[in-house]
């Protein structure tokens, strides 16, 4: 099923998204005529109401989803971030091409900034190499701000400190079922769902502090920068996760395409990594990393004010942002 954290004239709700993705069942109210007293407050509350929290919305959906008065338009909700606060943030890196291509674009942004066309050429001209050896031992991964989350439709305000915007196409995981030392063979009994994300990134920031071999801080985390949704699907209805089309449009034109294939390591691999005497908690994102071309840095192509970014991923939706610049 696809789920979604939403407003509609009130507090947040959580709701089954239904109707070819055009309706949303309020599972609270559902719950609340059916005599239910299972949690469905919140996106975590249901995540941590385990199996049966899922069966239940099922079963409430079965009995009352034909209740128009207990479903509203995705048209006329804010579709907030599916959890607008998860319990944790991790991004990795997984996809080669973009592990190859990032750093020459981060070169070559620097060479702009010089005005130094021989060495934009030379970049240019050079093959990318071959992968750094630590990208295969094991997954790598940065934590992120988990209070600096946005939903679709929203629009992020371009930190003041930067004069260079870039979106990310990259999808992730939800967790569930707190564990640690988590075998690969059983880390999928720790995924809930699947949705999107937008990694914004003030690419000249992220520079200058990737130089302190630390990070990344504020080429990542500035308020509303991190984008996911536009909702969760659960794992029986994504099927094969690694075989979905992904493509990144601004303004309507297609900047990039690519697939969800390719990833060096697994999102079980990277569950049984995270949780090496580590407990990994219900309610976690993990990201994928950007799939190769998708973001302006290997492109050369950044994001002006006023942009519209729309990323696509099959079988999960399309999550839309703005970007605006902020007054000095």
């Amino acid at each position: 099923m696809k789920l979604a954290t939403f407003r509609s004239g009130g507090p947040e709700k959580v709701g089954l998204v239904h109707a070819n993705d055009s309706r949303l069942f309020d599972l609270a109210t559902a719950a609340a005529r059916s005599g239910s007293n299972l949690p469905f407050i919140s996106m975590l509350s249901l995540i941590d109401g385990g199996p049966a929290a899922l069966d239940q919305a099922r079963t409430l959906f079965d009995d009352y989803g034909q209740d128009d008065t207990l479903s509203v338009d995705v048209a006329s909700a804010e579709i907030l971030a599916p959890i607008p606060e998860p319990r944790q943030m991790r991004d990795g890196m997984s996809f080669p091409l973009h592990i190859l291509q990032a750093p020459r674009g981060q070169l070559k942004l620097a060479a702009r900034a010089k005005n130094d066309m021989a060495e934009l050429a030379r970049l240019e001209a050079e093959p990318l190499g071959e992968l750094p050896e630590v990208y295969r031992k094991q997954p790598i991964y940065y934590i992120t701000n988990r209070f600096s989350v946005r939903g679709t439709n929203t629009t992020v305000k371009w930190p003041r400190y930067s004069q260079v915007m870039d979106y990310e196409l990259e999808f992730g995981i939800i967790t569930k079922n707190k564990g640690a030392n988590i075998p690969a063979s059983k880390a999928k009994d720790h995924i809930f769902g699947f949705t999107i994300f937008n990694d914004f990134s003030a690419r000249d920031a992220q520079r200058i502090e990737m130089e302190g071999r630390l990070g990344p801080a504020k080429g990542k985390s500035f308020d509303g920068g991190n984008v996911m949704g536009p909702w969760i699907v659960t794992y029986d209805e994504i099927g094969d996760p690694y075989a979905l089309k992904m493509e990144a449009r601004v303004n309507g034109k297609m900047r990039s395409q690519g697939v969800t294939k390719g990833m060096l390591f697994s999102f079980e691999e990277i569950i049984a990594h995270v949780t090496r005497d580590e407990t990994l908690m219900p309610g976690e994102f993990i990201g994928s990393g950007t799939v190769g071309n998708g973001c302006g840095l290997e492109l050369g192509w950044y994001l002006e004010h006023g942009d519209s970014i729309e990323l696509e991923v099959e079988k999960i939706g399309i999550l839309k942002n703005k970007v605006e610049r902020q007054e000095a």
